[in-house]
């Protein structure tokens, strides 16, 4: 499966008869899938539609949808609002009461009233309104594959740049693994020359079993082997989610964490400048690869 970003952005334009539309769909990150629908009025019904065919598509990301329509307005009937006239008078003969001199409005000052007049949609039998939604969910599909298009395509650009900065990490983790300080001998030579410093700088006064005790300790502590197998376990997983695809920004995002947290426990251990600096590279790439991957679905 292909690896998909939850960011994308779509239009489709739509026409059947005198009524044209517009869809347009825009999609950023986010922890889940979180639909927001604009329809217009009177359209209400469609909304389930729309998310059961959004659910189907995407997986995570905050996604707006938004329909636009326009209607000829030379099928539109100008009809009286009976209410908004009823309003109207009512007032005028409000003021009549309160001054009885007020000269009478004229009719084309009452109809010219904000309300008394309005355009009305002609109406529809049932059969026009499903066939118009019908058309209207056709063209949201059509937008929808624009969106999921766009989103593997952004996502198959993450995809190549996380890919190399998992080889990064596996070089650097194999440096670590190669460093000539973390060989035995270099080990031994380098607590016998600390314990040496320790006992001159004591008189010789310290407790040779706790000495050696301080020394196994010491010893055990700067071993980073587990830290090592972790990071390369880590490796193959992501590769291996990178391969499966689909769906992984998650996955990889708890991976990205646990790296993280393998770099920090190698940083804290290392009795070695080189070894500091390998840590610190991997810590910047394990960062950069954590932004990346937040951008997938």
């Amino acid at each position: 499966m292909a690896l998909a970003s939850m960011t994308g952005f779509a239009r489709a334009l739509g026409e059947s008869g005198s009524v044209r539309w517009t869809w347009e769909l825009r999609s950023v990150n986010g922890k889940s899938l979180d639909l927001r629908i604009r329809i217009p009025t009177g359209l209400e019904t469609l909304e389930p539609k729309i998310r059961e065919r959004c659910g189907k598509l995407l997986r995570r990301g905050n996604v707006s949808v938004g329909l636009s329509m326009q209607r000829d307005q030379s099928e539109q009937q100008l009809q009286v609002n009976e209410s908004a006239l009823e309003a109207v008078l009512a007032t005028i003969d409000l003021l009549k009461n309160r001054v009885p001199d007020l000269a009478p409005p004229s009719l084309d000052a009452i109809l010219a009233q904000k309300g008394v007049f309005e355009l009305k949609e002609p109406e529809e039998d049932e059969a026009v309104q499903a066939a118009l939604h019908n058309t209207l969910l056709t063209t949201l599909d059509a937008a929808l594959i624009d969106l999921v298009d766009m989103r593997h395509s952004e996502g198959q650009a993450i995809g190549r740049v996380v890919r190399d900065q998992i080889d990064r990490i596996a070089e650097l983790t194999q440096a670590a693994e190669d460093l000539p300080a973390r060989k035995p001998d270099a080990i031994k030579a380098r607590l016998k020359r600390q314990l040496a410093e320790l006992m001159d700088a004591s008189d010789g006064q310290l407790d040779p079993q706790r000495v050696h005790q301080e020394a196994v300790f010491l010893a055990t502590k700067a071993d980073i082997r587990e830290e090592l197998d972790r990071l390369h376990a880590h490796v193959a997983a992501v590769r291996e989610l990178m391969d499966t695809g689909g769906a992984i920004g998650r996955r990889l995002d708890f991976l990205a964490q646990e790296f993280n947290r393998e770099a920090n426990t190698l940083c804290s251990k290392s009795n070695d400048v080189d070894l500091t600096a390998i840590g610190l590279d991997l810590k910047s790439v394990i960062d950069q690869m954590r932004e990346q991957i937040q951008n997938l679905e």
